[in-house]
């Protein structure tokens, strides 16, 4: 009896394991897409004579999509189903791959790169809702983690293809296969991942509690059959119908109105994460990291292969915080790594404070080179390893049941606004100083770690329900009792 039911939870672990895999594509597609345009953009800017403004705009237009496509996600999903979203997510990203790649000005590209945008808005929401949905509690939090790593081998993808183009066909403006220039290839290859991943989507089941939500429970049970015995579909449909009740209350009574600015501070606390972890800077290094190592002296085969290990890096430390998240916890992580990104990112401003500019063209002189490559990729292990994956986890579970959607969604869009606001101030910033642009970007770093000593809590071992213990309401009991201690 024993053995059979090992091999029954094992043959189950594996199939919803398959499932969460294909779901987590949406988050390769979501790496590939907001990354592909780090080896095009200077190309691109000799191509439409750019300033240094529509430069960064031209980047960051993506980062608009995308607050538009978090924010509409979750009622397309609601109304139509997981599948038929992830379907439309994908037809948006082949739209926008075969846009970009032909592209005749600015205007266009800056459309096509929205609508991009909209599709990786889209999978940031409904990808790991997906994967939520079809795991059991015991793998959640493992297969949750799928998300994650699928964007940083998005992000791996799109940088490594960006490599063999521009090396194939001589540099990013020459052209290369079907007399098309390098960069125009660069967008085009996403046309390929978003095939893969429509034809995916049309072979996965819907979700059972989607199925559920629409009173279809013979359609949730035949999905549920397929990666469980009998008893555990009953006793998953009660606790999805359980759980469906708890949430139309949650949507009735829930309000994220607090006394602090008019938001609970819990709702604060995930805006104020969400907004560190992109003014820290990670993703110049993911959007510009070619052209900012061209900028200071390196070749541009050579900045494309650092790009390359870059993101390789990206991948192996997100491994490590996903294998150590449960057993260290949250804050230590999150210090440590707050700890790391600053002094990596005070290096790179004080290396970068060292450019020769005599010749017009800044240069890093001697080994200041090598230190800022070296800095520069410790910045990607410490922001991997801690504060990457880590605030989609915290936010994931620091807020109570019944603001958990709406409040998530408020932590979603100041992210995805903070990396807009990064985005598109990098290329004038860097114009006037880098070694300024680092420096802020490393007070940033360190104000992290203030903002985490002080006021967020180890979430590490606790219910979800128990997180809001942690931010009582002004002046209730529980309040004062904290304060007295």
């Amino acid at each position: 009896m024993s053995g059979a039911q090992g091999t029954s939870g094992s043959g189950t672990s594996a199939k919803v394991v398959g499932l969460a895999v294909a779901g987590a594509i949406g988050g390769f597609l979501f790496g590939f897409d907001s990354s592909v345009i780090n080896g095009a953009v200077d190309a691109l800017a000799d191509e439409f004579a750019l300033s240094d403004f529509v430069k960064g705009f031209s980047v960051a237009s993506a980062l608009l999509g995308c607050a538009v496509g978090a924010y509409l996600a979750g009622r397309i999903a609601d109304r139509f189903g997981r599948i038929p979203t992830m379907i439309v997510g994908a037809v948006l990203f082949l739209v926008s791959a075969l846009g970009t790649g032909f592209a005749f000005g600015v205007a266009d590209l800056i459309v096509w790169r929205i609508v991009g945008g909209f599709g990786i808005g889209i999978a940031s929401v409904v990808a790991p809702a997906y994967i939520s949905e079809i795991s059991p509690k015991h793998l959640r939090g493992r297969l949750a983690s799928l998300q994650q790593l699928a964007i940083t081998v998005g992000i791996f993808a799109a940088l490594l293809s960006d490599q063999l183009f521009a090396e194939s066909a001589g540099g990013a403006s020459e052209p290369g296969l079907f007399g098309l220039a390098a960069w125009r290839l660069m967008f085009l290859a996403g046309a390929v991942p978003a095939v893969v991943y429509g034809v995916i989507a049309l072979l996965l089941p819907e979700s059972p509690r989607y199925l559920l939500i629409k009173e279809r429970e013979d359609d949730a049970r035949k999905v549920l059959g397929r990666l469980m015995s009998q008893d555990e579909v009953d006793r998953a449909v009660r606790d999805m119908h359980r759980q469906i009740e708890q949430d139309a209350q949650a949507a009735e009574t829930g309000t994220l109105r607090g006394p602090r600015f008019g938001l609970k501070p819990i709702v604060w606390v995930g805006i104020v994460l969400s907004i560190f972890q992109q003014f820290v800077g990670i993703n110049v290094i993911f959007y510009y990291s070619t052209t900012l190592w061209q900028s200071v002296g390196f070749e541009e085969s050579d900045s494309f292969l650092i790009s390359t290990i870059t993101s390789v890096t990206n991948i192996l430390v997100t491994l490590i915080a996903i294998a150590l998240v449960d057993r260290v916890g949250r804050r230590p992580i999150l210090l440590t790594g707050s700890i790391g990104m600053t002094v990596a990112l005070g290096t790179m401003a004080l290396a970068f404070s060292q450019a020769d500019v005599s010749s017009g063209d800044p240069s890093l002189p001697g080994a200041w080179g090598p230190v800022a490559l070296i800095a520069a990729n410790l910045f990607v292990v410490a922001f991997g390893a801690s504060w990457g994956p880590l605030v989609w986890v915290l936010l994931g579970e620091i807020f109570p049941n019944r603001i958990r959607a709406r409040a998530l969604g408020v932590g979603a869009m100041a992210q995805w606004i903070a990396n807009f606001l990064v985005t598109v101030s990098f290329p004038p910033l860097a114009e006037l100083s880098l070694a300024i642009t680092y420096g802020l970007y490393a007070l940033f770093a360190l104000l992290s770690f203030v903002f985490v000593f002080k006021v967020v809590p180890e979430t590490n071992g606790i219910s979800l329900e128990e997180a809001e213990t942690l931010f009582p309401p002004k002046g209730s009991a529980k309040a004062k009792a904290g304060a007295k201690r």
